[in-house]
């Protein structure tokens, strides 16, 4: 219950959050068919299969980070959605504001923070 709470509580107050751009291809009754922008994201790869689990220690860690765990102690603006992968192990992802490219992110504290640019898909 507590999880669809804080679902609701970030789809509403968006307000001022960059999102992961897109276009819209084709519209449906109950979907949308999308295209997305190639961006650049930060990630972490958690070793658990367990979404409850993964979705959290990787929303930890990735979270730590932009709010200051990093070498310059630099806060970087929350983006909209987090993305998540679960196969062998969790990835999730958070993208990063298109004002900052990659080589001035600065160092993050966490060894397990990676930088990935993800192609248009």
């Amino acid at each position: 219950m507590t999880f669809i709470i804080v679902q609701i509580w970030a789809v509403s107050s968006r307000t001022g959050i960059e999102s992961y751009p897109f276009t819209v291809e084709k519209e449906y009754k109950n979907f949308e068919i999308r295209n997305y922008e190639a961006s650049l994201f930060t990630s972490v790869k958690i070793n658990t299969r367990d979404y409850k689990e993964g979705s959290s220690e990787g929303f930890s860690i990735l979270g730590g980070y932009i709010f200051g765990g990093n070498e310059k102690e630099e806060q970087i603006s929350m983006t909209s959605p987090v993305a998540m992968s679960l196969e062998d192990s969790m990835t999730v992802m958070f993208m990063v504001p298109k004002n900052i490219k990659k080589e001035n992110l600065p160092k993050p504290n966490q060894s397990s923070i990676e930088f990935r640019e993800e192609p248009a898909k």
